[in-house]
Formats: C-alpha cells, sequence, structure tokens
C-alpha cells in the first residue's frame, strides 16, 4: 500500500467535547498571520480540513485542531480550529485540549506546579495557565482576546418562529445570543435535537440580517455559532450553543461564555 498523506494526532476532550490536535504531518499553511492561514483554509485549499473533519476519520460531533508554529514573537505556538462547515478562529474548549496536548507530550516543557502557554489563534492572542501536576495538565484557564457587543436586541425574520431577537457579541468569534423563550423550548438535555434545528435556522436568519464588523480584523466578518440563553435565577444562566451542520457544544463554551459576559 501507498501512502499519500500521514498525519499524526493526539486524542482529548474538555469536559466532553472532543478537541483531537495534529501534532505532525501538516508543514505550514500559506500566510503571513494565523489569520490568513485559517482564510487560506477557507477561502483556497479546505483539502486538509474535509480530510480530517469528514468520516472516515472525523465526524460532526467534534473538532481537530491544527497546531502550527506561532507567526508572531510573543507567543509559543499557533492554532486553527477544524470544525465540519468550516475552519474558526478560536475556541475555549479546543485551546484547553491543545494546551493539554502541547504540555502532556512534551512538545513545550511541563513546569510545575503552573505552566503559561502562550496561543497565536486567528483572533488574536490568548494566553493560558496550566495547574500541572506528575506530568499532567489538571485544568486550564484561559485570558481571552477582548469581548465585545456589536448590537444587542437585533430582528430577524423566521418561518418557524416569526420574529427573533438576538444579541451580536464576539468573544473570540461572533455569536447570536438568544433567549430560547422565543423558540418555545427549554435547554434540556431532552431537548438537544430540536435546539439543533432551531440553531442552524436562527445561524442562517441572523446572518442575513446584520453585517459583522470587527474593529481590528475586518475579515472575522463571520457569524459562528447561535447561543440559547435561559434565565435560572439569582443572575445564573443556562446556555446552550448550536453548531453548524447539527451538533450542540457539550463543553461550557469559552468563546459563548465570553460573549455572553460582554452582552450582560
Amino acid at each position: 500500500m501507498r501512502w499519500k498523506r500521514t498525519l499524526q494526532l493526539v486524542d482529548a476532550h474538555c469536559e466532553g467535547e472532543i478537541g483531537r490536535v495534529i501534532t505532525g504531518g501538516v508543514l505550514d499553511v500559506p500566510g503571513d498571520t494565523m489569520l490568513d492561514k485559517m482564510l487560506h483554509i477557507n477561502r483556497v485549499d479546505d483539502g486538509l480540513r474535509r480530510f480530517v473533519a469528514f468520516e472516515p476519520r472525523g465526524f460532526a460531533q467534534m473538532s481537530t485542531n491544527l497546531l502550527l508554529a506561532p507567526t508572531r514573537p510573543d507567543a509559543d505556538a499557533g492554532f486553527i480550529v477544524l470544525q465540519a462547515d468550516k475552519a474558526h478562529p478560536m475556541s475555549g474548549s479546543n485551546a484547553i485540549c491543545v494546551v493539554t496536548v502541547l504540555l502532556e507530550t512534551g512538545i513545550l516543557e511541563m513546569r510545575e506546579p503552573e505552566s503559561i502557554v502562550r496561543l497565536d489563534t486567528p483572533a488574536g492572542l490568548v494566553v493560558a495557565t496550566a495547574q500541572c501536576r506528575d506530568g499532567r495538565c489538571e485544568r486550564v484557564s484561559l485570558d481571552m482576546v477582548p469581548s465585545f457587543v456589536q448590537e444587542l436586541d437585533v430582528p430577524a425574520q423566521t418561518e418557524r418562529f416569526g420574529r427573533v431577537r438576538a444579541d451580536i457579541a464576539f468573544g473570540g468569534c461572533f455569536y447570536a445570543l438568544v433567549d430560547v423563550e422565543q423558540t418555545g423550548l427549554s435547554i434540556e438535555p431532552a431537548a438537544a435535537y430540536d435546539l439543533v434545528r432551531a440553531g442552524t435556522d436562527l445561524h442562517t436568519a441572523f446572518s442575513r440580517a446584520i453585517e459583522l464588523k470587527h474593529p481590528s480584523n475586518p475579515d472575522l466578518k463571520d457569524l459562528a455559532y447561535v447561543m440559547f440563553r435561559s434565565s435560572m435565577g439569582d443572575g445564573a444562566v443556562r446556555t446552550c450553543t448550536v453548531l453548524k451542520p447539527g451538533r450542540v457544544d457539550r463543553s461550557p463554551c469559552g468563546t459563548g461564555s465570553s460573549a455572553n459576559l460582554a452582552a450582560l
């Protein structure tokens, strides 16, 4: 048998969400910055993304992270999130997977009890603080890129739900933050299928309803996800993030939480 392509991957997950990491087999992707490299994948050649994100090597309910050398001098490593729909600029759960793999495989030196890892992402610099013990990365906190609200209470007309309103905010990628009561659904495991259907429909509607603008990175202009919200009382908020082509995020969702905090 003749091998046409060989990749080295390490399986990882973050509280349920799968975030494989490509540690070898990809020399580089064209582009001067990590954002340029992501745009090359999305606009010029997405063969690698499809190779790892589609069956039989991948599936919709997971992510694969492409590990690259950093393009900026203040970063230790760079990465791009590859998912079933396209490459995305940032993900909290995937950043945690990347940091864990970098440290536990020895690609970067692990320092106990705390390791600092600076990540070059298409959204900007993310600084991770990893708590480490006995060669294991036990937990990771992230100092994310700046979050902001583009516009609150944006309306979009839908066939299924009539007029729905959302807060449009950025937390590493753009979100439509939707109070779930507008759909007649509730955020609970039994409603997961209906939430996926509603979220993918609303993603299309809000992508058409608003022109997204990042103040310093004009190429960051795509709506990534829909996050449903529900008040739990005492200031607590339950959320559910829906990703195209049809999946519920099983991790807490770092970029979505950052966007939601900005909106709150």
